[in-house]
């Protein structure tokens, strides 16, 4: 029996692959620890509401509290103390790798354009000012692994962007301990506040401000459900990057591809829980030839690593048979993936044919893997087909523009009149009043 989902045509994966962009329902597996904490079944946006109305009430004892019942930590001290950060260790080629990828994700946002600009001219001056954030929070997911990664990927933009704080907040161990690995690359980074906090109490910490956790400008940073839904509820009391959700990859592969390579991109994707791989062709061939392959590397995989693959590719995985390339590239355009991988002959040909995509991945030696760490560009991309209207964590998002007026006498005779006479249109009489006061004296 072929243990993943039959492949399909491109009519049938058009219906498949463009999105509802509603609010999806809250898993059965979702419900049922609702219940079991609460002793009712919540939605994840109605546990989301109850944490972070306490967080913003009860400050630190709500943290401590959500802390103990919803991850079994008891927490003496909200943030890592200067003897953990300056104590924590890992071993040299780790650190010399993890000092190699901040160097490449800062090398690279420094190459954006980020100033301002001011024109001055018979009429006056007019422009745009350019200002860092004062603070911005990173939340760094935990779960099973330490993801230092999205804590290079994220806060090295902000700083680049010149942002005066950035602190963190990442989910501790059983024992109330941050991983080595996350404690050291903040060091490396400059980062000296690290709260041992996760979840929706994390972002609401962030989001309000408590006694020990400083309320900050911007949260960035991928999470679970809880920390996704809090993140929506807390925007306007903070701004927010996005709200990235289960990370996905379609790979566009022709007969030239090397089916051993496609199968390690998909699985590399598959590995994620929650993912959705994507493997588009126009070879039949190859299709089946990627089928053995995935067979073959999902079960030489160490667990846990192969039951959440196996999982992935049972459930989300999707083959679509196409007839051109073109062909493919208009259902990627379509379904508007986190990630697109060409494994094609000449991809730069096509590369302009992309319209819609958080990365494109160039080439067999460009693995989107590669990119998850120190290719350059932040990993931090749009989920959920939102790479049709928003972009990768860069720069600009801890930037913010103030607009700058400076009109002189001569043009507001010129011009002035035209705006009196749109204000009245408008009905706002003072607007036109405040103009024509400046016309008359």
């Amino acid at each position: 029996m072929n243990p993943f989902p039959p492949i399909i045509q491109t009519a049938q994966a058009r219906i498949l692959l463009e999105r509802n962009f509603g609010e999806n329902e809250t898993p059965a597996h979702l419900l049922e620890r609702t219940k079991a904490t609460f002793g009712e079944a919540l939605t994840v946006e109605q546990v989301v509401e109850r944490i972070l109305k306490s967080v913003r009430d009860q400050g630190d004892d709500a943290l401590r509290d959500w802390s103990s019942r919803l991850e079994g930590v008891t927490l003496d001290q909200i943030q890592v103390s200067q003897d953990e950060l300056e104590g924590a260790t890992v071993e040299p080629l780790l650190q010399a790798a993890l000092e190699l990828a901040i160097a490449r994700v800062r090398a690279f946002h420094q190459k954006q354009p980020v100033g301002g600009w001011i024109e001055h001219s018979l009429e006056g001056a007019l422009g745009q000012m350019v200002r860092p954030l004062e603070r911005v929070g990173v939340y760094v997911p935990g779960g099973a692994a330490p993801l230092i990664s999205s804590l290079i990927h994220t806060a090295v933009p902000a700083l680049v962007a010149g942002v005066q704080e950035v602190i963190v907040a990442t989910p501790p161990n059983k024992a109330g301990q941050i991983h080595p690995a996350i404690l050291v690359t903040a060091r490396a980074l400059g980062i000296s506040k690290i709260f041992k906090l996760g979840g929706a109490q994390a972002i609401g910490a962030l989001a309000f401000g408590t006694q020990s956790v400083p309320k900050v400008d911007k949260i960035a940073g991928p999470g679970n459900a809880f920390v996704v839904a809090a993140k929506r509820q807390v925007y306007g009391q903070t701004g927010i990057e996005a709200l990235p959700g289960p990370t996905e990859t379609l790979v566009l592969a022709d007969h030239s591809a090397n089916a051993r390579l496609v199968a390690a991109d998909l699985l590399a994707q598959a590995e994620h829980l929650g993912a959705q791989p994507v493997l588009v062709s126009s070879s039949l061939d190859l299709l089946e030839r990627v089928n053995i392959e995935l067979e073959r590397q999902v079960n030489a995989l160490p667990e846990p690593n192969r039951t959440w693959a196996q999982e992935s590719l049972r459930d989300r995985f999707v083959r679509v048979h196409c007839q051109t390339l073109l062909e493919g590239l208009e259902l990627s355009n379509l379904y508007a993936p986190e990630h697109l991988c060409l494994l094609i002959e000449n991809p730069w040909d096509v590369l302009g044919l992309v319209q819609h995509a958080g990365g494109v991945f160039v080439g067999e030696d460009s693995m989107e893997a590669l990119g998850d760490y120190l290719a350059g560009p932040s990993h931090v991309m749009p989920t959920g087909g939102t790479a049709r209207f928003s972009s990768p964590v860069n720069v600009r998002d801890f930037q913010k523009i103030i607009s700058v007026v400076g009109i002189n006498k001569s043009t507001l005779e010129r011009i002035g009149p035209a705006a009196a006479r749109l204000a009245r249109a408008e009905g706002l009489e003072a607007h036109a009043r405040a103009i024509e006061a400046r016309l008359e004296s």
